[in-house]
């Protein structure tokens, strides 16, 4: 089993990655794991900043919101492999999960204000919504 596991460095995708460890015993032999997070694109910064000067801020952020994943995954000796990616996220995480042969992707909910109970993140349900995988939503 491969998983897409997608993170932002938030309270949500901290329960993501919580889950799947506390259901990798599911499975008959340890999942491998795809740890990614996805940074929005800034096309406006090219005209003031350098192509290297952006590539560079979406890795240092990237990596600060692979961060706490990592440090969890680590902790529990769980192997995986970590990107920071570029694009529209909904549909990177998809594409991305489809590229790498993941069965499955992970992806934490966020509630929103006082319906937050009732309602899903819209990059969750988006992610849901395009990918001809099985999505889970962790809560």
């Amino acid at each position: 089993m491969k998983i897409l596991l997608a993170v932002d460095g938030s309270k949500a995708s901290r329960d993501a990655v919580d889950c799947v460890l506390a259901h990798a015993a599911w499975f008959r032999e340890p999942p491998q794991l795809e740890l990614v997070t996805v940074h929005l694109p800034l096309p406006r910064m090219r005209l003031a900043v350098s192509k290297a000067r952006i590539a560079k801020y979406y890795e240092e952020e990237g990596q600060a919101n692979l961060a706490p994943a990592r440090k969890r995954l680590d902790a529990e000796g769980v192997r995986y492999n970590a990107r920071v990616l570029v694009g529209p996220v909904a549909e990177t995480i998809v594409k991305h999960a489809r590229d790498a042969r993941c069965d499955l992707i992970c992806v934490g909910s966020r509630g929103m204000g006082a319906l937050g109970k009732a309602l899903l993140g819209s990059t969750a349900t988006r992610v849901a919504q395009l990918s001809p995988l099985p999505v889970l939503i962790a809560k």
